[in-house]
């Protein structure tokens, strides 16, 4: 498990040095480990079944904060000039939304400094401060939608989005094997194929690089290649691409219990939320009795 660890880390650490050879300067922005933030949180409901939101968001951070630490201690070794950053660090400020934060706005002067220092900087994804102070995540995500934010407060030539698929496919390929990678896609296509269930980018990591103009590209950790470009506004002819939803579920509710319910979905990890009233509530289920009745088709 050490030794995989260890492999992965410096995978991840080959291809910052490759950018930074290539003459960039270069701000890395790492998620937590594959599994992390779910342990945490499971550590924290051996607490309390509801934890203190404030106190949640600063344990969850914990896990971004181990990645770059890591990953700085790798490149120093392999002689290159790194240091980490938490988003308090990197001047990342939030709203007061604990567990599911909004970026407000990010002062990148502590960045440029070590950039101008010739440094590789890494900046811990998913949160950032309030203005108190007080840690915040961002929800499940978050990361990617750091390094969106990150790179158009700095003025980046694109956002690179390493992940474990090389591309965004016409279809997830693990269920159409048939499905091709795109060489490049429009934001407003790949806004609505996150909204509708595409997993390979998050919904508010496309809508802040399709509002900021941020250049996506979505390339594989594992495997060299040109991944896919995200930008523009203009569509290819035709369907661009297929997005599958699964695990469909419709809870009524009383209104006044509507945002401890959401606050709850968000720690549970459930990405995809959409509120209705009462009045629409009868369209809602005939909608999705077609859509069941076209899928057992």
């Amino acid at each position: 498990l050490v030794a995989a660890l260890e492999e992965r880390i410096h995978n991840v650490a080959e291809h910052v040095i490759r950018a930074k050879a290539s003459g960039k300067q270069v701000v890395v922005v790492v998620s937590a480990m594959s599994g992390e933030t779910n342990r945490l949180v499971d550590l924290a409901k051996q607490i309390d079944k509801v934890p203190n939101v404030r106190e949640l968001d600063v344990l969850l951070s914990a896990g971004e904060q181990i990645s770059m630490a890591l990953l700085s201690m790798t490149l120093s070794k392999l002689g290159h000039a790194a240091v980490s950053l938490t988003g308090g660090q990197a001047r990342i400020t939030t709203n007061n939304n604990h567990n599911n934060a909004t970026i407000s706005s990010i002062d990148t002067s502590v960045i440029d400094d070590y950039l101008a220092q010739d440094k590789i900087v890494i900046v811990a994804g998913f949160q950032g401060v309030n203005e108190i102070g007080d840690i915040t995540t961002l929800g499940r995500g978050g990361s990617d939608t750091t390094a969106v934010a990150l790179a158009g407060a700095l003025v980046a030539q694109e956002c690179q989005i390493f992940t474990d698929v090389d591309g965004v496919y016409s279809c997830d390929p693990r269920i159409v094997s048939k499905a091709e990678r795109l060489d490049t896609i429009d934001f407003p296509t790949m806004h609505e194929m996150a909204h509708k269930g595409a997993k390979v980018l998050h919904l508010p990591c496309v809508a802040y690089a399709w509002k900021h103009q941020v250049p996506l590209r979505v390339l594989s950790s594992f495997e060299p290649g040109e991944g896919t470009l995200v930008a523009g506004m203009e569509s290819r002819p035709g369907i661009s691409g297929l997005a599958i939803r699964k695990q469909i579920m419709a809870l009524c509710m009383m209104a006044e219990h509507a945002d401890i319910v959401d606050k709850q979905r968000q720690m549970l990890g459930v990405d995809d939320c959409h509120w209705v009233t009462d009045s629409t509530y009868k369209q809602f289920e005939s909608v999705m009795r077609e859509e069941k009745q076209v899928h057992l088709g």
